[in-house]
């Protein structure tokens, strides 16, 4: 009689576990099925950088992938299956790939049917032209510490040379510098850094300032780095750190370590001398190297709306600090990433008379999954205005114009400042233009 009860227990236990997991698995596949129908209108997606293809024959449906995507909503499972949800969102980081028990994930540029452009690099991230290398988000790696380690990786071939490779390696002659970097981002660094450990005469430049892209991000945005090797510095095994801890860092290398660093210039050009050296064009002049390595990130030039009123000083295209809004009414336009964390910075700051949010398309499609939780809450807290789908029509001194998308109607709201963050212009051409070959690829590893 016990012997029965205990089986019966043991049963009913287990009946009640399956239903629960049972339900919950029935309200992820929801939410991940919300996603993809969100992303439906816009669609084939191609994500920016590498991104999970699933081996659906292999796939046993485990779960690990998705756990261990640190974005979330990526990834998902449905019908028993994992699958690429949201494109767009990816940062390829490459942990469901390395979670799957199977093997059934691995890490791809573009799709069968939708291509990336990249440039076609060596296994030394060097492209068709002898001493130019290409490092970074610009040669399709945008991982924090996978593009410091790529720019090691190049300058030690800068370094050494390659054993297949006959003569000694590139060095600059007649006043040339051994090596120019473009770009003072997390790839620039690690390869100027490597150089400077090995002696050589090594320049970096850039528009702005150490820290590249890093330092467009909205105040208190989580970086996902994980451990940080970084020549010269030192290691740092910080698995996750803010925005400003990781200008802190970058702070601490410029007043350390002292890298050559040059700003305040646009490389325009670069061209190849007839003594087998580089010469790098820039807004400010010209100058000499055997090698050039291009850490130039995928932004480009930022993207203009093209409509009255944007030349004036009011209208911006990234936000340093939300203080600077303080008591003004702001338009953030753009329903990427970039936008979406700006809204939600000036709305977490608190000190703007208003935020508002115009974006083309009614969904938050192009941002990953906490963005656009936090995006939603900001919205139905009344912290931010969401005007979608619509489009800027003027910009007046006192006032902008929206468009509805779908009405056609305008509506004039209050405007102090407008932060446009459409994207940018590609700086695949720029690459052309310097004899770089440019291949596509098609869901290729």
């Amino acid at each position: 009689m016990t012997s029965g009860l205990v089986i019966t227990a043991v049963v009913l236990t287990a009946v009640v576990l399956y239903a629960l997991w049972e339900r919950v698995d029935r309200q992820r596949e929801s939410v991940v099925r919300a996603v993809v129908e969100d992303l439906e209108p816009l669609g084939e997606l191609t994500a920016p950088s590498l991104s999970p293809r699933v081996d659906l024959d292999a796939c046993i449906g485990s779960g690990a992938c998705v756990q261990a995507c640190p974005e979330k909503i990526v990834i998902g499972l449905t019908a028993g299956r994992a699958r690429l949800a949201n494109p767009l969102g990816c940062i390829g980081h490459g942990a469901c790939e390395a979670a799957c028990p199977v093997g059934a994930i691995s890490l791809v540029y573009g799709t069968r049917t939708r291509g990336v452009e990249l440039p076609r690099l060596d296994p030394h991230f060097q492209t068709n032209r002898d001493g130019v290398y290409i490092i970074g988000e610009l040669g399709g790696m945008g991982l924090i510490r996978n593009a410091i380690e790529q720019g090691r990786q190049a300058a030690e071939h800068v370094i050494d040379g390659a054993p297949d490779e006959d003569g000694p390696p590139r060095r600059g002659r007649r006043g040339a510098h051994d090596a120019i970097v473009v770009g003072a981002g997390p790839a620039g660094v690690g390869a100027t850094l490597r150089m400077m450990e090995a002696g050589l005469d090594v320049l970096l430049i850039d528009r702005e300032a150490l820290g590249g892209t890093i330092l467009h991000y909205p105040r208190a945005k989580v970086v996902m780095t994980g451990t940080l090797v970084l020549p010269l510095y030192g290691t740092l095994r910080k698995r996750i750190m803010k925005k400003e801890q990781l200008v802190e860092v970058w702070q601490d290398i410029e007043r350390k370590l002292q890298p050559p660093l040059v700003t305040g210039e646009l490389v325009e050009g670069l061209r190849l001398d007839g003594d087998g050296q580089w010469t790098v064009v820039s807004s400010a002049g010209e100058r000499r190297a055997a090698n050039v390595l291009l850490a130039l990130g995928v932004r480009g030039s930022p993207r203009k709306l093209g409509v009255a009123g944007e030349e004036q000083a009011k209208v911006s295209y990234r936000l340093l600090e939300p203080a600077e809004m303080d008591g003004k009414h702001v338009l953030v336009v753009g329903g990427g990433n970039s936008a979406v964390e700006t809204a939600i910075a000036l709305a977490d700051h608190g000190g703007c008379s208003s935020v508002t949010l115009s974006y083309r398309k009614g969904v938050f499609a192009r941002c990953r999954g906490e963005n656009r939780e936090r995006i939603a809450q900001a919205v139905d807290s009344g912290q931010v205005v969401a005007r979608m789908p619509s489009t800027v029509e003027a910009i007046g001194t006192g006032d902008v114009t929206l468009r509805a998308s779908e009405s056609g109607a305008t509506e004039r709201i209050p405007n102090d400042a407008v932060i446009v963050q459409i994207g940018g212009t590609s700086p695949v051409e720029l690459l052309r233009s310097f004899g770089v070959e440019i291949v596509t690829k098609y869901g290729e590893r």
